[in-house]
């Protein structure tokens, strides 16, 4: 891995790669194998090292680009159980499913997207670190290359992969600010604990991992919510919340602590605390994310010699049960890399031929599912389902299951704990009824 000193020296690239996370990393190494010269720029100190994630990736659409993935990749751990918790105080109410075969796996994500930028220089790709690019250069309506400080490399293609923070879009005008209410703020930490008692307390074989998603008043009632992942010898725990509503709940004095005191809770929580008890904090960190959903998709995801890749790009999708982040961002750059051959195939990277981008998008799964899942950022926008629900779906099953004398029906716990929460059934059964039909 070289460093970022005089890109002038360089001579002109085939392709500039914006960002060496996922979908950066897959397009260079598609393209540096199709033969392209290809130059990757990260501005972290070794590829993925700015990355932060809960730690869940989809196997299959890897595949697609790494038929090694299995036997290769830094995985940790597969993911043989799903679960989701709605807690409310000490109360806990939790489902889980238990997988029949290898969808997804654990890693920390520096580790998946340092293995991704070690396979695109094999194939041939110039990986430079610590270089910040400030401008994605356009002349006669035409993306040439790239500028950093006072260094300009030149390229027939730009791929656009600088993640969530899509400064260079902003700049040329083919991304709006996103609003607070379409970004949320990750906030994660990494605990050391022994593999024996990781899958004695998860109740995991070895090489098995858990997906944990958990949903109440551990933001406080802000739109988000928290995570556990196992991964070999660690356990990444940690809380997603929207920004947008996160400074409200600020400003009115709802959120009177430090983002890390809501994760401190989740991590002494009485319900969590015993998974990882003895365990040592060995990391934290924090991170800008996008909630996902059509509302971050830019205007184009294409122009005269630029394309758009993973985050950037808006291809992660939020269903409100999980979260794909990492696989949709490969296969956005992979369908990019098919466009940039074809268009050489054809004749040149003009708008026009790489059009054929964004039309693959939309005819992939991402899409699909972004459109399919529309309505998450509905449900996200309304605090009710992040208060008032966990509430009283605990407070129902604490009637069903801690009752002294008689047993009420599953329909009398719920409408005598929707008269204690003061919530209407009829707005109570609208309100769900869109979730369901939402998700």
């Amino acid at each position: 891995m070289a460093k970022g000193g005089g890109l002038f020296n360089l001579s002109k690239f085939d392709v500039v790669v914006v960002g060496a996370g996922p979908s950066g990393s897959t397009a260079a190494y598609l393209l540096a194998k199709a033969g392209f010269k290809v130059l990757l720029l990260e501005r972290g100190r070794g590829a993925g090292s700015k990355l932060l994630w809960g730690g869940k990736a989809y196997a299959e659409p890897l595949r697609k680009v790494w038929p090694e993935l299995d036997k290769e990749a830094p995985i940790h751990r597969w993911v043989t159980k799903e679960r989701i918790s709605i807690v409310w105080g000490e109360r806990a109410l939790t489902l889980e499913y238990k997988l029949g075969r290898k969808v997804a796996f654990t890693s920390p994500l520096p580790e998946l997207a340092g293995w991704m930028a070690k396979k695109a220089e094999s194939a041939g790709a110039l990986l430079l670190d610590e270089v910040p690019v400030d401008e994605i250069v356009v002349k006669e309506g035409r993306a040439v290359g790239v500028r950093s400080g006072n260094d300009f490399v030149s390229a027939d293609v730009v791929i656009d992969a600088e993640g969530a923070n899509r400064i260079l879009l902003e700049k040329l005008g083919l991304a709006d600010r996103p609003s607070p209410y379409d970004m949320a703020l990750g906030v994660k930490e990494v605990l050391s604990l022994d593999p024996r008692l990781i899958e004695e307390r998860f109740g995991l074989e070895r090489d098995e991992g858990l997906s944990w998603l958990i949903l109440g008043d551990i933001t406080a009632g802000i739109p988000g919510g928290g995570f556990v992942y196992t991964m070999r010898e660690t356990i990444g725990i940690g809380l997603v919340l929207n920004i947008g509503h996160a400074a409200v709940a600020a400003e009115k004095g709802i959120l009177r602590d430090h983002v890390s005191r809501l994760v401190e809770g989740l991590r002494t929580h009485p319900y969590f605390r015993n998974y990882w008890r003895e365990a040592d904090v060995i990391e934290y960190g924090g991170r800008m994310t996008i909630e996902g959903g059509l509302r971050f998709v830019p205007k184009r995801l294409y122009s005269n010699g630029l394309l758009v890749v993973g985050d950037a790009a808006g291809m992660l999708v939020n269903t409100g049960y999980t979260i794909r982040g990492v696989d949709t961002a490969v296969t956005s750059a992979r369908l990019a890399a098919e466009a940039i051959i074809e268009a050489r195939d054809r004749g040149g990277f003009t708008e026009e031929n790489l059009r054929a981008y964004e039309e693959k998008v939309r005819e992939s799964y991402i899409y699909r599912d972004l459109v399919e899942h529309s309505g998450i950022a509905e449900i996200f926008d309304d605090p009710f389902f992040f208060s008032k629900v966990p509430s009283l779906a605990t407070r129902a099953a604490s009637k069903l299951f801690e009752a002294d004398y008689g047993e009420p029906s599953l329909l009398e716990a719920i409408k005598r704990s929707a008269e204690e929460e003061e919530i209407s059934l009829l707005r109570l059964m609208l309100k769900v009824g869109r979730v369901v039909r939402r998700i």
